[in-house]
């Protein structure tokens, strides 16, 4: 089966989505662009052809409205994009965390590249985290990633990870957006970045208070069925009633005791607990090819989504 993640590199247990090469903590940013597959220059060329010609030889031409991404160390091609495309480098993902790794605290945790090189992605946990009722402990990440193939724009994202089971949630910025993104169309200013994730601090405590909130929020049985209707009900199909009765049935187990820390207090019985067991479906439980399909899905792609929505739908019910 072929994977989506060539290579990537970890410090502490095996992260939760079981892949990569361990390190030693508090390794630099170069021993990380090693281990971590994060080494190689993305570079391009004109998108060149060649034409037909009676006598079987034909002209090479050039196309100057686009170019070809393409690695430095393997020269495979990533992408064909247009010449207003901006390249972010590989290295330039890891050398965000610099700053903050030697100055703010950040640890680098895991780090490496997806699809052949086409999608690159760094993640450090901050010095911020907390605990609710239970000894239910999470911690605060940060989260950036690109890709050179057209399906993501340079993106910093706080992220969540629940300790006891290591479920993923996004964190919204107080400006009430879930990430800063960075479009390929505009050069990509790493200091920028950071003014706008300035406001982390409050960030964070704003997301912590609605996990507190939801962790008080005692949820009684037909609640709990509507809102994983809610959840996993297509809006566009609402009609013919489509719903993934399949996906309903394994939350709801996984609500009702058999998903991890489904015991503890802030999750038996509350709405804490439904939107966790929306997260171990998404993150552990889900259909996928591999767990590196898995990976990118959860924070990037459909997974990603479904979580969100669990998200709203879980603080509608706390309001």
């Amino acid at each position: 089966m072929s994977h989506l993640v060539e290579t990537m590199a970890y410090v502490d247990a095996t992260p939760w989505h079981g892949l990569g090469n361990r390190l030693s903590a508090k390794q630099s940013i170069e021993v990380w662009a090693q281990q971590s597959g994060i080494s190689f220059e993305i570079k391009e060329t004109p998108v060149r052809f060649m034409t037909e010609s009676a006598g079987g030889l034909g002209a090479i031409m050039s196309f100057p409205e686009q170019k070809v991404l393409f690695r430095s160390d393997t020269n495979v091609p990533l992408s064909v994009v247009s010449q207003r495309y901006q390249v972010v480098q590989p290295r330039e993902i890891l050398e965000f965390y610099r700053d903050l790794t030697e100055i703010s605290g950040f640890e680098l945790e895991t780090a490496g590249i997806l699809k052949g090189g086409r999608k690159i992605w760094a993640l450090a946990k901050t010095n911020q985290s907390a605990t609710l009722k239970g000894s239910d402990t999470i911690n605060g990440y940060l989260l950036l990633a690109t890709a050179c193939d057209g399906t993501l724009a340079t993106t910093a994202q706080f992220t969540s990870i629940r300790v006891v089971c290591n479920n993923t949630l996004a964190v919204a910025l107080a400006n009430g957006s879930g990430a800063v993104k960075v479009p390929h169309s505009t050069s990509f200013d790493p200091q920028a970045v950071k003014q706008q994730l300035g406001i982390s601090v409050s960030s964070w405590e704003g997301f912590m208070y609605r996990m507190k909130t939801l962790s008080e929020r005692r949820v009684k049985s037909h609640e709990a069925m509507n809102y994983f209707l809610r959840v996993f009900t297509d809006p566009a199909a609402t009609a013919t009633g489509l719903t993934n009765e399949r996906a309903i049935k394994k939350v709801q187990e996984l609500y009702d005791g058999q998903g991890k820390g489904a015991e503890l207090v802030s999750s038996k019985g509350t709405a804490f607990g439904l939107l966790n067991a929306i997260t171990q479906y998404v993150d552990h439980e889900r259909r996928a090819k591999s767990t590196d399909h898995r990976l990118e899905s959860a924070w990037f792609g459909q997974g990603a989504s479904l979580k969100q929505k669990a998200l709203e739908q879980a603080l509608l019910m706390a309001n």
